[in-house]
């Protein structure tokens, strides 16, 4: 059936079929379907996470702590592979019940404090290590102002733009041209805010930095969808100049290789248990070739 023939039911019903990539994960009831306890490591702060941009919002806030000295911070990175389903275990959704990464558990809290959504973890951790989050109340408006405008934009970029010109089984014309100019409006968002500003929010670096660089900053580094050049995101030189800033930094840079299971082996560090583990034990941390 042609794409324009299509008419909607009067009531639809689910029917598995072919979707891409994520197709046997996706679902449209919740809950767990199997019963398996997450694993626990000896920090305070344990991460269930996959090292996709929303992943690494949080690895990279965790890094970016433990770099200023905040010893509370130390956090173990548990590996969740949502193509095998793992985020619809009974640990899992008792962590986070809508199954999607990550979610963060705080045990130095008693009774352990439940986080989920990324930028409620963002938030949680800028406001419990006094970090990345200005006390000006102006300030931290604006900086919020960015947070919240991340999540609301970001599953455009990703669920919309990224699920219909990478994943998605057909290329359908009509949908990446409209995810497409949304995602170069977006862009242009950055943009004109960097225009004037060296950081997201202002002068300061904040979590607003950190949720917005592992999607939009990602597209100049090369690792989104391998759609920098379509979307022309070179064009964007107050964007690109922040997005080259940000990354060079050694946290981020560090935040962004936990729970990645795909692309140079070297970039690889499956699970985060320790700082050591960036150098001394990466090798039996990546995925198997």
């Amino acid at each position: 059936m042609s794409e324009n023939s299509y008419q909607p039911p009067k009531v639809w019903t689910w029917t598995p079929k072919d979707g891409g990539a994520f197709a046997n994960i996706n679902r449209p009831i919740a809950g767990p379907t199997h019963e398996k306890t997450l694993p626990v490591g000896k920090h305070p702060l344990q991460l269930y996470s996959l090292g996709t941009p929303n992943g690494q919002k949080i690895t990279i806030l965790l890094e970016e702590l433990l770099a200023l000295g905040e010893q509370g911070a130390e956090y173990d990175a548990h590996l969740i592979r949502i193509g095998e389903g793992d985020q619809f275990s009974s640990g899992f959704v008792a962590v986070n019940p809508n199954s999607k990464i990550p979610a963060l558990l705080d045990r130095s809290a008693s009774p352990a404090v439940r986080v989920f959504e990324s930028g409620a973890i963002l938030l949680y951790l800028a406001e419990k290590f006094g970090r990345f989050l200005p006390q000006d109340r102006a300030a931290r408006t604006e900086t919020l102002n960015w947070l919240f405008w991340l999540q609301g934009s970001a599953p455009y970029l990703g669920g919309g733009f990224g699920h219909f010109y990478n994943y998605a089984p057909v290329k359908i014309e009509y949908a990446i041209d409209r995810f497409a100019m949304e995602a170069k409006r977006q862009l242009d968002v950055l943009d004109r805010q960097l225009a004037d500003h060296r950081f997201i929010a202002g002068d300061s670096y904040s979590i607003a930095d950190i949720a917005i660089w592992p999607w939009y900053g990602s597209l100049v580094t090369g690792g989104l969808y391998d759609a920098g050049e379509f979307l022309d995101v070179a064009s964007y030189k107050n964007f690109t100049r922040w997005a080259e800033e940000i990354g060079k930094r050694p946290a981020v840079q560090r935040g962004r290789r936990v729970n990645r299971t795909w692309g140079d082996p070297s970039e690889q560090l499956r699970e985060r248990h320790g700082a050591s583990d960036f150098e001394h034990q990466a090798a039996d941390k990546r995925s198997p070739s």
